[in-house]
């Protein structure tokens, strides 16, 4: 989850990636980085919690024996052409993963992405995140969970290369365009009240 408020610690001092990363790499809690910024990541409530271990899940088990591999929240991917450090509800890359200086950490190269809404994030997850999830030339395919109307939103990569949305509701099943996989809704949204 990604609430863009700066870290108190750093207020509006703005640091260097090469900053960010140390102090990132030191510290017990997760912020993101954004030109100069870094930002605290507040904690999850249990509904965002149980949606992005669902969606971890049935992906993992839908991609069993395929060279694709999800990857939870304590994943950080890197977006090189507009500086943004994040860490994804979910990442799934295809292939092997390429990272930043070849840290293990900061993936370059994710196939898709995915973010469970969250109050104080929907605006954002929608739209400047996804604008700057674009940049990555790599990713296919970006899902949006929403646990409050247990609906799916999936922009993917059409046959003409355009973004294209899809969304699934009620007793829907979503079908992942760039993995070809189907998970039922009811598997996805299974344990919410």
């Amino acid at each position: 989850m990604f609430v863009r408020e700066a870290a108190p610690d750093y207020g509006k001092q703005y640091k260097s990636i090469e900053e960010y990363l140390e102090i990132e790499n030191a510290s017990t809690e997760k912020h993101e980085y954004y030109k100069g910024e870094i930002f605290n990541m507040s904690g999850a409530k249990l509904p965002h919690n149980n949606v992005a271990g669902n969606l971890y899940y049935q992906f993992r088990s839908k991609l069993n024996g395929k060279p694709c591999r999800p990857y939870n929240s304590d994943t950080r991917v890197h977006i090189e052409k507009n500086t943004l450090f994040t860490y994804p509800d979910l990442t799934i890359v295809c292939g092997e993963p390429e990272t930043l200086n070849n840290d293990n950490i900061s993936i370059l190269n994710p196939t898709l992405l995915a973010e469970v809404l969250s109050p104080s994030t929907a605006n954002y997850d929608r739209g400047s995140k996804f604008m700057l999830y674009r940049a990555i030339p790599s990713l296919k395919e970006y899902v949006i969970a929403d646990p409050e109307t247990r609906s799916i939103e999936s922009w993917f990569v059409n046959s003409t290369g355009h973004w294209e949305l899809r969304t699934y509701s009620g007793t829907d099943t979503f079908h992942s365009y760039s993995l070809d996989i189907d998970i039922p809704l009811a598997d996805i949204f299974e344990g919410l009240e």
